[in-house]
């Protein structure tokens, strides 16, 4: 097998350094738009042929060093009891605002509410062949808290930082049910098969260090602490942690994800050489002419400086307007510099 995205997760030497994309199964691949044509977005995520076929696109197109399971954050939160539809973003039709709310939500068995999930793990073992690791991913507890109190996106965030701080004990029952469930469900990712676990937080950052730390990180490390995460490592993606990198990384993950707003060389120097990083193009790079692609791929190489426990990713998901080709070329430079 193609072992480089895992010895770079542990901090090993690699022949070359591993690449992969967030949302690299997606709305840029001609080849996923003509699946995704037959269903649903939801459909797609809940009928495991499908959802596995779209998985492997991206390894035979662009040529990346792991797959990472077709899915969404969300998927686990519906069989709590919350009706999830997507128009297009996520929205839930019964947030939740009180502590009765919280008392209603239900902690779902993986096997039984979300098999669709684990199957579409199984096939993916299977067909992949041991080509590539394949990672699996949830939600961090704040980030699927946010979803699940304002119903939908937001620009602020506001309601689910009035219940933070005017009903703390409710934000405290919510968290630690989510917490529980999210563990349930990532333990039933690595029992399925995934080789790798990615832990999205993609709020973590509206808040203030201080916060960060006071209301998102012990629900983090519980869930990190919880996973059977022996030979599975952890990678945990906070945007927007630039300023917070030291508290972020007592959350305990093997792997820190990094946005693009951050310089990667420094942020090693912070972290220290125990932990590895992923990173860090801003996805737009993706609309330059080649040569710029290649240039800045080449920066985020130089900044990490050869050091071993590196993991080339965008900053955030590909965006679903940019030519495939692009990407293509993206990993190609990537293999390329980085050849030892």
């Amino acid at each position: 097998m193609n072992n480089r995205f895992l010895d770079a997760c542990w901090g090993k030497p690699v022949d070359r350094t591993p690449v992969w994309l967030m949302r690299q199964a997606g709305r840029y691949l001609p080849e996923y738009m003509a699946v995704r044509s037959k269903c649903t977005f939801l459909e797609l995520c809940k009928t495991p042929e499908l959802a596995a076929e779209v998985t492997i696109q991206p390894i035979d197109i662009l040529g990346v060093d792991a797959a990472i399971l077709f899915s969404d954050i969300l998927t686990p939160v519906e069989p709590m009891g919350l009706k999830l539809d997507f128009v297009p973003g996520p929205v839930f039709e019964n947030p939740v605002r009180t502590m009765a709310d919280v008392e209603k939500l239900r902690i779902p068995n993986p096997e039984e509410d979300v098999p669709y999930v684990l199957e579409t793990i199984k096939i993916l073992r299977r067909e992949l062949a041991g080509r590539v690791p394949l990672i699996g991913f949830g939600g961090a507890p704040f980030t699927l808290a946010c979803y699940m109190v304002e119903g939908k996106g937001s620009k602020d965030w506001a309601t689910i930082k009035r219940m933070m701080y005017a009903a703390p004990e409710v934000y405290a029952a919510l968290m630690e049910k989510v917490t529980v469930m999210d563990m349930e469900y990532l333990n039933a990712q690595i029992r399925a098969g995934a080789q790798a676990i990615q832990i999205f937080d993609t709020w973590g950052g509206v808040l203030s260090p201080t916060d960060y730390e006071k209301f998102v990180l012990p629900y983090t490390q519980k869930l990190i602490n919880g996973l059977n995460r022996e030979n599975t490592p952890v990678i945990h993606f906070v945007k927007g942690a630039g300023t917070m990198l030291e508290t972020v990384q007592k959350a305990g993950g093997d792997v820190m994800g990094l946005d693009w707003h951050v310089n990667l060389g420094k942020a090693r120097d912070v972290l220290g050489p125990k932990v590895a990083v992923q990173g860090n193009l801003d996805p737009t790079v993706l609309y330059a002419p080649k040569g710029v692609i290649e240039s800045e791929v080449k920066r985020v190489l130089d900044e990490n400086a050869g050091r071993p426990g590196h993991i080339f990713n965008l900053g955030h998901g590909i965006l679903p307007s940019v030519p495939p080709e692009n990407a293509i070329h993206m990993v190609d430079c990537v293999h390329r510099l980085s050849q030892r």
